[in-house]
Parts: structure tokens; C-alpha cells; sequence
């Protein structure tokens, strides 16, 4: 089961490299009482990065971590520190918004069941980097965007929530990506307030919903 039922309030801790967009419309359902949560700290590996001004201005916890010596990942030192800041704002759920370090080893131990991110492709279909532009260059009708529980894999956990959207004939890589953003906004949210009331478990790959 990831997540909880019990009366104490649940934490998210946001990780994100970039714009922070999603972390704006998650922000934003958790002061509206859409997401029964609260967001207890932003953490970038980007110094300058957006997501961190977002955050100053929703008055949340936030800093800036040096990702150390990997361009891809997180280096030993940083991913400890990463670990204790997450463990000191008593986070329950990781919501990855755009970091673009991928994830592996002790950090996953150390929230195990308990990361999830929002990819913008129908998953399976479309893993990795730029997945609105992959979904144009192979001429599909129709992409969306997945909501997933981090695990060892690139884009491979198990699948929480997706949506679809069509894709359109004068489509560029940034009306596409533009689009998906929306669903993305839409479902992550909903996503995450089914953890928060423990309303998901995990059966395998598979995840279903369950009364709390």
C-alpha cells in the first residue's frame, strides 16, 4: 500500500530542475482541499532553476543542491543529501516535477513504494528524454501523459493514472508539448490525492484502487 489513511497530515517533498509548472498545479490542489496534502519542501539540482521561485512565492521550504560530479545522476554525497533533506521535512510521498536526474540505488531504498513521476508519453510508448517530440517524429494519432511509482527502470515503474491526448495534424513539438502539459496538470494532482487517502495499492505491476 503506498500511503496512508490516518489523520496525520500527509507531507510531499517536490523535486524539479526547470519550470515547475506541475508543481505550481500541485501546490495550488493542495490549498483548494483537492490533494489532502501538503507540500513541506522543493528541492532542485539547479541552482537558478524556476520551480525554486515558484516556490518562494507559495511560501514552501525550498533549496538548491549540488547534484555533484554526474551529469545524469546524483553523485554519493548528494544523494545523501538529498535523503536527509527529505527525512528532515518528514516527507510521506517524493513527487519528481521535471528533475532530470534519474533516481537509482540508496534513494530508492530509502523512499521505496514512495516516489512517483509524471512522464509525458502514453507509457509504455515513449520513454526517456523529449517524448512529445518521439511521439511526432513516429506519426502516432495519439500520445498523453502517465502518472508512475519510480523504480530502478527509466520511465518504468508501475503505472498510477494516464490520459490521453490526440495528436494533431499542424502540430509542432511545442503545441504537442503544450497540450500534454494540461493533462499532466489534471492528472497528478488526482494521482497523488489517491495516494495521500491511501486509495492505491500495488498488486505486481499493476496498481488498483482500494477503499482506505
Amino acid at each position: 500500500m503506498a500511503g496512508s489513511a490516518s489523520t496525520k497530515e500527509f507531507r510531499l517533498g517536490v523535486l524539479g530542475s526547470g519550470e515547475g509548472s506541475n508543481f505550481e498545479a500541485i501546490v495550488g490542489a493542495c490549498r483548494d482541499g483537492a490533494v489532502p496534502a501538503t507540500v513541506a519542501v522543493v528541492l532542485s539540482d539547479m541552482k537558478e532553476a524556476v520551480i525554486l521561485q515558484r516556490a518562494r512565492e507559495a511560501k514552501v521550504a525550498c533549496a538548491h543542491i549540488e547534484p555533484g560530479k554526474f551529469r545524469t545522476k546524483l553523485d554519493e554525497s548528494a544523494e545523501a543529501a538529498y535523503i536527509k533533506a527529505l527525512n528532515d521535512a518528514e516527507v510521506d510521498l517524493v513527487v519528481l516535477a521535471g528533475f532530470m536526474r534519474i533516481l537509482k540505488g540508496e534513494f530508492l531504498r530509502a523512499f521505496e513504494g514512495r516516489v512517483v513521476n509524471v512522464h509525458p508519453s502514453l507509457l509504455p510508448a515513449f520513454p526517456g528524454l523529449e517524448a512529445w517530440k518521439q511521439a511526432l517524429d513516429h506519426g502516432v494519432k495519439m500520445t498523453g501523459a502517465t502518472v508512475h511509482f519510480v523504480d530502478q527502470g527509466v520511465d518504468n515503474g508501475a503505472i498510477i493514472e494516464q490520459e490521453a491526448v490526440p495528436v494533431l495534424g499542424d502540430d509542432t513539438p511545442e503545441i504537442l508539448h503544450e497540450r500534454i502539459h494540461g493533462a499532466e496538470h489534471r492528472i497528478y494532482p488526482e494521482a497523488i490525492a489517491a495516494i495521500a487517502r491511501g486509495e492505491i495499492a500495488l498488486r505486481g505491476r499493476r496498481t488498483i484502487k482500494v477503499l482506505p
